[in-house]
């Protein structure tokens, strides 16, 4: 993998947090009534060779300089730095982290940033670091590319949303490659308060709590994965569909749902893509790896995953073969990296053990390579492991996964593929009850934190819980903190709703990213595949805490899946609970966002094609405060890794809005992402589809990208690639189903819910509550209790007189 340099801990040189005013020869050069910048333009001496209120600042293996120089923009001096050779790293002028000289700000406010520069260097940018109240000063972010330029120019751009917690921020110019950047009459001014509240258009209810419909038309195939196509329409992937009865047939199915239209069409689907693992490549195609073989026999073996890997096309609406895997992965990972191609790990193999091979897709060679080509740590990172990746390329394993047990030890950890190690990450709570919890990259990304939030264990099938924890990957030693509990909806414990008590949660819960920066989580079950939760509430990353909000409707268990359309809408579908039916009804939740009167529009997209770096224009029809890139959604299982949410900071000239595109592939990798444009009120336009690709994505000798100090610490055990191995042992009823009782359709929990007594008769009253109907016994075995005459039918009128 083409791994970005990863930066060691930020060095700030000779930076003195406060400067005497005894000190000065002359008096500073002062802010302006508008200016929040004291000393904007040089003028005014300080110490070390800068300017009154600033300082060095930089990182890394570079020779560089720092010099006041006369050649300036307006007045005497403007500021120049050089880096001579260059590593890793970058080197900045800032101003000073003091009291005295950081501006105040004001948090949730806006401001706009400018400065006029000259460059010989393509590689510099606007950085901006923010001091927390508690926490002291840190890097927040990095806002503008700057353009080479030969004569004086001007850059613009807005900061985000001040976060919580912030009273003062600092902002100068890194040079990240050889050249130099001169810098001068720099400009600080806080936004304007908006436009005035919105106008609810809906009831009150509504307005406040979003709505939920329930569409005419069915989904018609029974599907589990989820992917938003580039042209807006969605893949539903069905396969067998869990189906004993299609995968006999040979009946494999997908759809494709238009949004707009409201219409789906069956696609024909190659193989049994049941429980396979999916993610759009940089072109807009979907790579579709492994699937179902075979389904588990009882007292034989247990799921098996085949080789087969397919790309869907999106304008062919046809699925074609690649070439085959190294290995069998059904419930397999897959995240797309920075230089576009894909990495996946876990799953089962052909023989029902667990796979220890990690696979990698060349988005240069547009193949699967050799294992004997692909860092091997021989792990086994079970099924469906969440795995997000990070600003410097390295991966982190949330710890949310399927089935069972989490991984030994601490549950979550970092994966540095270049390196070949694996980090212990420490803090997150019951890590053997997060199967099917969610994992989500909060918005922004830039921020770099990751909520999980919920989760169970099918094997001990407790109730699931409320757990949530959160974790920032930019401090030195990240470690999960614990988060706000998942507010308690109703459950369905098999005689109609109930409201929650205790500790109960959720797990099979789905995390959507909202165009407003919110995470929406919604549907779940308390026990395995029974059981369902309705509750949904939206998640705050700015003040980390959750909103109740309207309820799905329909229950939303065991292969449900949510996502975000274009239109800013969400969309929901399936359910599969124990007794094997299907929830074919789809429910769309319109949020209280889309309830507040007119949404803004963008006009024009002026290319949708963009590169790594580049400002890009969009004119809007009335004023906007942020812009974003959202990638759409591969989701299933509760798992979408490759969620993204990118913030892209903007410089506003009436109706005509600069985007400034991030540098780093690895932030946004490769591909086709839906551009929101928000006002103030947080209303989102609809979604324009734009390409994100370019140089950067795909060569191997370009710098490394401008990140900053994180993760750079750790502190975890240490593991090193292991011994080769074939494969990891796994028990034959890992999916929680006892496969003595009923079709593959059905799945009688091995472990029943605390409460169902180790008897027949408690047993089978669970059984009849839940739906299950009659159940046949599989084989001679009965090792529930369920068939205590032998008849071969479990819960029978006999069987519930015998003791």
């Amino acid at each position: 993998m083409k791994h970005l340099a990863r930066p060691r801990r930020r060095t700030s040189l000779l930076a003195v947090a406060g400067l005497a005013a005894g000190l000065l020869l002359v008096s500073p050069q002062p802010a302006s009534a508008a200016n929040l910048v004291t000393n904007p333009g040089f003028e005014t001496d300080g110490t070390d060779g800068m300017p009154y209120c600033w300082e060095k600042s930089g990182w890394g293996d570079n020779d560089f300089t720092f010099s006041t120089v006369a050649d300036s923009h307006s007045g005497s001096k403007a500021m120049k730095v050089t880096l001579t050779r260059r590593v890793d790293g970058d080197r900045k002028a800032l101003i000073t982290e003091s009291a005295s000289c950081a501006p105040v700000v004001t948090a949730g406010k806006q401001y706009d940033l400018g400065l006029w520069y000259r460059t010989t260097t393509p590689d510099a940018a606007i950085t901006l670091f923010r001091h927390d109240t508690t926490a002291g000063w840190q890097y927040w972010t990095d806002l503008k590319t700057l353009d080479m330029a030969a004569g004086w120019t001007q850059a613009s751009v807005r900061t985000p949303a001040v976060p919580a917690g912030t009273d003062r921020i600092t902002w100068g110019v890194s040079v990240y490659g050889t050249g130099s950047a001169t810098t001068d009459d720099y400009t600080m001014e806080q936004v304007a308060d908006p436009i005035p509240p919105a106008t609810c258009t809906a009831t009150a209810d509504e307005c406040a709590n979003g709505r939920w419909d329930v569409l005419p038309t069915q989904n018609p195939v029974r599907s589990m994965h989820s992917v938003v196509l580039n042209n807006g329409k969605v893949l539903l992937i069905a396969g067998s569909g869990n189906s004993e009865e299609n995968f006999d047939a040979g009946t494999f199915t997908s759809a494709v749902y238009d949004p707009v239209k409201g219409t789906y069409k069956v696609i024909p689907t190659p193989k049994d893509m049941f429980c396979s693992g999916h993610v759009q490549l940089a072109d807009g195609r979907v790579l579709v790896m492994s699937g179902n073989k075979a389904f588990p026999v009882a007292g034989g073996h247990g799921y098996e995953g085949y080789k087969d890997s397919y790309i869907f096309d999106p304008v062919t609406e046809t699925y074609s073969r690649t070439n085959d895997l190294n290995d069998g992965h059904w419930y397999p990972s897959a995240t797309e990296l920075g230089n576009g191609d894909v990495i996946s790990f876990g799953g089962l193999r052909e023989d029902s053990t667990g796979s220890v091979t990690a696979e990698r897709w060349s988005a240069a060679q547009q193949q699967w390579l050799p294992f004997t080509q692909v860092n091997q740590t021989w792990s086994y990172w079970g099924l469906y492991p969440s795995m997000i990746l990070m600003q410097d390329g390295r991966l982190f394993y949330s710890g949310s996964h399927v089935f069972g047990n989490g991984t030994p030890g601490t549950g979550s950890a970092i994966y540095d593929y270049d390196a070949n190690t694996v980090t212990a990450i420490p803090g997150l709570q019951d890590k053997d009850e997060r199967d099917q919890s969610a994992s989500v990259l909060l918005p922004p990304a830039q921020d770099q934190k990751v909520l999980t939030l919920g989760g169970g264990n099918i094997d001990s099938n407790p109730e699931a819980n409320r757990l949530t924890d959160i974790i920032d990957l930019k401090a030195a030693n990240p470690a999960y903190t614990v988060g706000p509990q998942i507010p308690q909806g109703t459950v369905d414990l098999g005689n109609g709703k109930v409201a929650e008590t205790g500790n109960q949660g959720k797990m099979y819960v789905s995390a959507v990213l909202l165009p407003d920066g919110k995470v929406l989580e919604t549907g779940g079950g308390l026990h395995n595949r029974a059981n369902p939760v309705f509750e949904a509430s939206m998640f705050d990353p700015a003040t980390s805490t959750f909103d109740p909000v309207a309820a799905d409707p329909e229950a939303r268990g065991y292969h449900s899946s949510a996502f975000l359309l274009p239109d800013g809408r969400v969309m929901a579908t399936g359910d599969n609970p124990g007794n094997g039916t299907w929830n074919h009804n789809v429910s769309i939740y319109t949020p209280p966002y889309l309830l507040k009167g007119t949404r803004p529009t963008i006009t024009s997209v002026i290319d949708n094609e963009w590169v790594y770096g580049d400002t890009q224009r969009i004119t809007v029809d009335r004023p906007i405060v942020k812009a974003e890139l959202i990638r759409p959604a591969a989701v299933t299982h509760s798992s979408d890794p490759n969620q993204r949410f990118v913030d892209l900071p903007l410089s506003v000239d009436g109706n005509n809005v600069d985007l400034n595109v991030t540098s780093n592939p690895d932030m946004a990798p490769p591909g086709w992402y839906m551009l929101f444009a928000v006002d103030a009120n947080g209303v989102p336009s609809v979604a324009k589809w734009v390409h994100l690709q370019g140089p950067a994505a795909l060569a191997t000798d370009t710098a490394s990208a401008h990140v900053h100090s994180f993760a750079d610490s750790l502190e975890g055990t240490v593991t090193k690639g292991g011994k080769k191995r074939t494969s990891q042992k796994v028990s034959t009823t890992i999916s929680g189903c006892d496969r003595h009782y009923g079709t593959i359709n059905v799945c009688v929990p091995t472990v029943f819910p605390d409460g169902v007594k180790k008897t027949t008769a408690s047993r089978c009253a669970w059984l009849k509550t839940n739906d299950y109907g009659r159940l046949k016994v599989n084989g001679k075995d009965d090792p529930l209790g369920l068939d205590p005459d032998g008849d071969g039918l479990a819960c029978g009128a006999k069987d519930l007189k015998r003791r």
